[in-house]
């Protein structure tokens, strides 16, 4: 009768090692729940990231205003009927040196009627 249970003590000792040690035990369960939430998580980002490109694409086959926008802000173009001022900081400008010898030549000014 003590060789039977020192038997099965043995047998448990085993199948408990297998169960919390072992690369298929429970560590490992844990380590894929993990991986499963982080992915879920990074899944849901996709998601929301793929929408507002959807919702992009949609707006830039329908609609004349996101091209424009899309014009202006990227490709620095500008309408037909209009000026396009550049604002420079007076600080920025005083920071500069200026060229020794030569004169600013004066550009002519496009004016448009409204």
């Amino acid at each position: 009768m003590r060789i039977f249970a020192a038997a099965l003590l043995l047998v448990l000792l085993a199948l408990q090692y297998r169960l919390w040690v072992s690369d298929d035990g429970y560590r490992a369960v844990l380590s894929l729940k993990r991986s499963v939430a982080a992915q879920t998580a990074e899944n849901g980002t996709l998601v929301r990231r793929n929408e507002q490109l959807a919702a992009e694409v949609k707006d830039l086959k329908e609609g004349l205003a996101a091209l424009e926008e899309r014009a202006r802000n990227d490709l620095g173009m500008i309408g037909a009927n209009e000026t396009f001022f550049q604002v420079v900081d007076a600080d920025a400008h005083a920071a500069v040196p200026a060229a020794p010898a030569a004169r600013p030549e004066r550009l002519p000014v496009q004016r448009t009627s409204h």
